[in-house]
């Protein structure tokens, strides 16, 4: 063979050479770390992994400390250092604990309780010692990925969770790996088919078991949630939350779904100001809460036209908000809360709604509320505080000097200031900017911008001065199909501020002032979006369709997830039965059907294992021959006959001979390969070695064919006791 020149390659950098043999060095000690410090560094990775789950959720030093530990026992185990004493352990609770008191006042209830439980999951890795140890680890990590859902239930949640119990389940079968130095993989796998076997049952439990409240309910402290809406109204609050994209909720249609100039859903009514912040009127005594009775609905309201028929999937909000088209008669349907109607017509639940929530809802489209005539509430609707808005306050006197009085004056000066803002020059943006004392004369008068709660806000203190009741109304407008399931998704930036004024004859009447300003808000999907981010902006520019896809597929997904699991309640669990066949299910049936069909996974489980332990292991059937060719040797082999009791036997009754010694090798190397692989076995009478590296399966039966068994002795010959030889 001729010697061909190697072809000519430019020498690496020195810099280069380096960063390889570094990296290399690297990897080759991970390799070849020690089978403790390994096992304990990927426990300790598994343990960050849940901890940084709940990052977003603890206090700042309960992070730096978990983290700090970690770091400190990974430091130890690497360089196979002993743990700290027990005083370190003792400072660090005491430490922890009072660092804990101090954040939350106690060291009781639902937060506190988890950065105590955060913290001593990480101080119990600085006294693993024993496998006892790193089973309580275990379990404490399992249960700190419990409180994950006290804050999340979302699919990316699921998944993270997911893959952290993969982790410890990993660690898990090491634990009970004692011997050796097992891959890594090798014990993920056995992990992972441990888990799917289990998920059958796992499955039948969530569809089957009753869910009877509180259990089913997850415990919540404080807000945990977020509506986009509150109580009262300050300028700058709703232009903020404009640049929130996250879901507020969906909604399904019957059919197709209204326009999205249509589609306002009332939140709180803001009918008192104080010249600087709008806040819900206070309750009036007999009045706040009436029956649904349709001879006498709150704030007499009236429907017409047809019916629009929708479900609701509500994000958790902690707030009693029920977010329904405008206008809804009937009480929407929420497991465990009673839902009233206020005067204003928005729907409040008796509680707050802190979790995922459902309901079916039925509204008109077109509906007039609000009494006929003056009433002292009605004139409520028209003060304003004295020293706010001077410029405004004229505008509103002169405009009425030139149209006069009457209600046909008061629906000219509704128009006539639509018509202001449609000319004058006013823009609808994101970033309006802050407003001094007399916002209402900035926006009038001198900067013309605004997002829909200065429109909103101006255009009610204009009616006011006008001397026409009016008030501010919030919630959301508008929505956005999504093409891959047809639900209507609602998100925080669709938060809108509205007007709503008061006309003789005619109640309460909706004016929508930012329509005048910019009708593709409220006329259409379009709405102005904060920037994207680096990641949003490039796929944006790359292509915009695949943006739009990638976010709708997601959210699609989210939405079934939100839809089959979460959502998934006693009311499904009977619609469930009633689809097997019971006409009137209750839990009776539901806890027979879940006992039968445990009962049954049970048993077709262990004889699915006894059947595979006898029929498809390979090794099983190899000494269930040889036991047959030793029956008809004339040795005792029954069931429990092990590969050395057979060759003890064969030793006792044949000694020396040649054929005898070579079934004897061939038992101890098939003992051998079931439990001493890769290691020598020696015979109980015999000096040969078997060599069970160089035997695998096929090999030994391949030799089984081609071995000469000694023929039977004689019945008076005494027979050995096949226990003699059995191993200790």
């Amino acid at each position: 063979m001729l010697n061909t020149p190697a072809p000519h390659q430019p020498p690496q950098p020195k810099g280069a050479i380096a960063r390889t043999q570094h990296a290399g060095k690297w990897v080759h000690m991970l390799a070849n770390l020690p089978r403790d410090t390994r096992d304990t560094l990927f426990l300790l990775a598994n343990i960050g992994w849940v901890v940084a789950l709940l990052s977003d959720h603890l206090p700042w030093w309960c992070t730096a400390l978990t983290a700090a530990v970690l770091l400190w026992r990974a430091s130890r185990a690497w360089h196979s250092q002993p743990l700290p004493s027990r005083w370190w352990l003792v400072g660090l609770v005491a430490g922890a604990s009072a660092a804990t008191f101090i954040t939350h006042r106690t060291l009781l209830g639902q937060e506190a309780g988890i950065t105590l439980v955060v913290v001593m999951l990480a101080l119990k890795m600085l006294e693993l010692r024993a496998r006892r140890d790193a089973f309580v680890v275990f379990f404490l990590s399992l249960f700190t990925l419990l409180t994950h859902f006290l804050y999340s239930q979302s699919l990316l949640t699921a998944a993270g969770i997911l893959l952290a119990v993969w982790g410890l389940l990993t660690s898990l079968v090491m634990a009970h790996m004692p011997v050796g130095k097992p891959p890594l993989w090798s014990a993920a796998r056995t992990a992972g088919s441990m888990a799917l076997l289990g998920a059958p049952i796992m499955v039948v439990l969530f569809v089957l078991f009753p869910r009877i409240a509180p259990l089913w309910g997850v415990p919540a402290e404080g807000p945990t949630g977020r509506t986009g809406l509150s109580a009262r109204m300050q300028v700058g609050n709703v232009a903020n939350l404009a640049q929130d994209t996250s879901i507020a909720f969906r909604l399904r249609f019957e059919g197709e779904p209204p326009p999205p100039s249509q589609m306002y859903f009332r939140g709180p009514v803001l009918s008192n100001f104080d010249g600087r912040e709008w806040r819900m009127g206070p309750p009036r005594l007999g009045d706040v809460f009436r029956t649904t009775d349709p001879d006498h609905m709150p704030g007499n309201l009236q429907v017409s036209g047809p019916p629009v028929s929708y479900d609701v999937t509500l994000e958790p909000s902690n707030q009693p908000w029920v977010m329904v088209l405008d206008a809804t008669a009937q009480a929407p349907q929420i497991q465990g809360h009673t839902l009233l109607l206020t005067p204003e017509l928005q729907w409040l639940s008796d509680k707050p709604l802190r979790d995922l929530t459902r309901y079916r809802a039925t509204s008109h489209l077109t509906f007039q509320h609000g009494p006929m005539g003056i009433t002292p509430g009605v004139k409520d609707q028209q003060a304003l505080p004295a020293g706010f808005n001077p410029r405004t306050l004229a505008m509103a006197t002169q405009w009425r000097s030139e149209v006069g009085n009457g209600p046909q004056a008061d629906v000219q000066l509704v128009e006539r200031a639509l018509q202001h803002l449609r000319t004058g020059g006013y823009a609808y943006t994101l970033s309006p900017g802050s407003y001094g004392q007399h916002a209402t004369d900035e926006f009038w008068f001198d900067r013309k911008l605004g997002f829909c709660e200065h429109i909103a806000s101006s255009f009610v203190i204009l009616m006011r001065a006008a001397g026409i009741p009016a008030r501010v109304v919030t919630g959301y407008q508008g929505g956005e199909r999504n093409p891959v399931d047809g639900y209507v998704t609602v998100r925080q930036s669709d938060a809108h501020a509205w007007s709503e004024v008061w006309l003789v004859g005619q109640g309460w009447v909706r004016v929508d002032p930012t329509s005048a300003v910019a009708p593709s808000r409220t006329g259409s999907t379009v709405r102005l979006t904060p920037p994207q981010g680096a990641v949003g902006n490039m796929l944006a520019t790359f292509s915009p369709a695949l943006l739009d896809s990638l976010r709708n597929n997601w959210e699609a997904l989210n939405n079934r997830w939100n839809q089959w699991v979460l959502n998934y309640s006693q009311g499904s669990q009977m619609d469930l039965l009633k689809k097997l066949g019971f006409e009137s299910p209750s839990w009776t049936e539901l806890g027979y059907v879940l006992a039968s069909l445990l009962t049954a996974a049970t048993l077709a489980g262990a004889a699915w294992a006894w059947w595979e332990r006898q029929q498809h292991d390979p090794w099983l059937r190899l000494l269930a021959q040889a036991r047959a060719r030793a029956h008809q040797a004339g040795l005792a082999a029954d069931a429990t006959t092990t590969p050395r009791q057979l060759a003890h036997q064969l030793s006792v009754r044949h000694p020396g001979n040649l054929q005898t010694a070579q079934t004897v090798q061939w038992l101890l190397e098939l003992e051998a390969l079931r439990y001493a692989p890769g290691a020598s076995a020696h015979g109980p009478t015999t000096p040969a070695r078997a060599h069970p590296g160089d035997a695998t399966l096929g090999n030994l039966k391949r030799r089984l064919a081609r071995l000469h068994w000694p023929k039977p002795a004689s019945a008076t010959a005494a027979s050995p006791n096949p226990i003699a030889g059995k191993p200790e």
